[in-house]
C-alpha cells in the first residue's frame, strides 16, 4: 500500500515533469518553435516513442503539422496528411481527448502508408483556448510497458493547457511584429517622399535652371551645376540612410545570412567596405537573432554614419559557450570612457536590448583608433 508521503513524492515528481515541459516550451517565441518543442517535451514527459502535433485549417485537415520519432527521410517516404479520413482527421471532428490500446483495431485506421511506422497504443489530446482547437498533440507506442494510462491522459491534458498559452502567446508575439513591419515600412516610405524625393525633385529643377542659363550666362551656370552636385550628394546620402534601415521582415533564413545580405547592401551602398567572417553552424533562438542582428545594425550605422570608417568588419563565433559577435571599423573612434558620445551612438540602447536576452554587450574606442562592438550571448 502507498503511503501519503509515497503520494505526495509521486505527485511532486509528476508536476516537476510538467513544469520542466512547459518551461521548455515557453522560453520560444516562434510559433513553429513552439509547436517543435511541444511535441518534443510531451513525448519526453510520457516517454512515447512518437509524438506528432496538428494545428487544424477550415478545410477539415492541417495547416501545420509537427512530428517527432520521425526522420526526415521516414516523412518523405510517408507522404501527404490524411485529410478526410483516418484517425488524425477524426480528432479534428471529435476535438475530444481519445486514448486507445491499440489503433490498429479502430474503424478510423485507415488510409495509413505503407511508410508509416506502426502504431499500437494512442493517445490523443486537444489543445484548447476556451472553444477554440488550436491543435492535437498526439502520442503513440509508449516504451515502458502498459500502454497509456488513464494518469497519462490527465498529464497530457494538463501539460495541454499550458501549450495554449505557449501557442497563443507565440501568435500574438508574431502578429506584433508583422504591424511592427508594417509601421517600419511606411515610416521609410514617408522619409523617401520627405527627404529624398524633394531632394531629387530640387535637382531637376536646378538642372533645367543650369541648361537655360548655359548659353547667355556661363558663370551663373558652373553656380547652378555646383548646386546641381551638392543636391546630388544629398539625396546619395539620404537614399544611403534609408537602404541602411531597411531590415529583413523576419530571420526565417538565420542570422548569418541576414547578416549577410544585410552587409551586402551596406558594401554596395557605400565607399567604404563592409565584409562579413562568420560561422555558418552558430545559430541563437528567434529572439536572441532578432536583438543581435538589431544591435549589429546599429553599430554599423555608427561606423559607416558617424565614424566615416573606410572598412568595416562583422565577427560571429563561439568562445567558452558563448556566441561571439563584433562590429569592427577603421574610422574615427571617441572618448569610450564617455556614457554616451557627443551626437549619440545609441550605446545605451544597444546594452539594454543585449540585457533583454541575456548577453553582454562591451565597447571597445579611442580617438583616432576606430571602435570595436561586441555581444556575447550565452549558448
Amino acid at each position: 500500500m502507498q503511503t501519503d508521503d509515497g503520494c505526495r513524492g509521486d505527485q511532486g515528481a509528476t508536476l516537476h515533469a510538467v513544469s520542466s515541459a512547459v518551461l521548455a516550451v515557453t522560453r520560444h517565441l516562434s510559433v513553429h518553435e513552439v509547436l517543435q518543442v511541444i511535441v518534443r517535451a510531451a513525448a519526453q514527459l510520457l516517454d512515447a516513442r512518437y509524438a506528432a502535433l496538428g494545428v487544424p485549417d477550415d478545410e477539415g485537415s492541417f495547416a501545420e503539422f509537427v512530428v517527432a520519432g520521425v526522420s526526415d527521410e521516414e516523412w518523405e517516404r510517408i507522404g501527404p496528411l490524411p485529410r478526410q479520413h483516418g484517425m488524425l482527421a477524426a480528432m479534428l471532428r471529435d476535438d475530444a481527448p481519445k486514448r486507445l490500446a491499440d489503433i490498429r483495431k479502430e474503424p478510423e485506421f485507415e488510409g495509413w502508408p505503407v511508410a508509416h511506422p506502426v502504431l499500437k497504443d494512442f493517445l490523443g489530446v486537444p489543445i484548447r483556448d476556451g472553444e477554440n482547437v488550436l491543435g492535437i498533440v498526439f502520442l503513440a507506442n509508449k516504451q515502458s510497458p502498459g500502454g497509456f494510462t488513464g494518469h497519462d491522459e490527465e498529464l497530457l491534458t494538463l501539460f495541454a493547457a499550458h501549450a495554449a498559452i505557449a501557442m497563443s502567446n507565440a501568435r500574438l508575439h508574431e502578429h506584433n511584429r508583422e504591424l511592427t513591419v508594417v509601421a517600419e515600412r511606411n515610416r521609410l516610405a514617408r522619409e523617401l517622399h520627405d527627404a529624398v524625393a524633394q531632394k531629387l525633385f530640387s535637382l531637376r529643377l536646378t538642372a533645367r535652371t543650369a541648361s537655360a542659363l548655359a548659353e547667355r550666362d556661363p558663370a551663373r551656370t558652373v553656380q547652378e551645376l555646383a548646386q546641381v552636385e551638392r543636391l546630388a550628394a544629398e539625396a546619395l546620402a539620404e537614399l544611403r540612410a534609408v537602404i541602411f534601415e531597411l531590415r529583413p521582415a523576419d530571420l526565417a533564413d538565420g542570422l548569418v545570412a541576414s547578416l549577410r545580405k544585410h552587409v551586402e547592401v551596406l558594401d554596395r551602398a557605400h565607399e567604404a567596405t563592409v565584409r562579413l567572417a562568420a560561422d555558418e553552424t552558430v545559430v541563437l533562438p528567434e529572439e536572441q537573432e532578432a536583438v543581435a542582428f538589431r544591435i549589429t545594425q546599429e553599430a554599423l550605422y555608427n561606423a559607416l554614419r558617424h565614424a566615416r570608417a573606410g572598412t568595416v568588419v562583422v565577427r560571429l563565433g563561439t568562445q567558452d559557450a558563448r556566441a561571439v559577435l563584433e562590429v569592427a571599423d577603421d574610422g574615427s573612434g571617441f572618448d569610450a570612457s564617455e556614457t554616451e558620445p557627443q551626437g549619440g551612438l545609441g550605446l545605451a540602447s544597444m546594452r539594454d536590448r543585449a540585457d533583454s536576452i541575456g548577453g553582454e554587450l562591451t565597447v571597445d574606442a579611442a580617438p583616432g583608433k576606430g571602435t570595436t562592438v561586441r555581444l556575447e550571448v550565452p549558448l
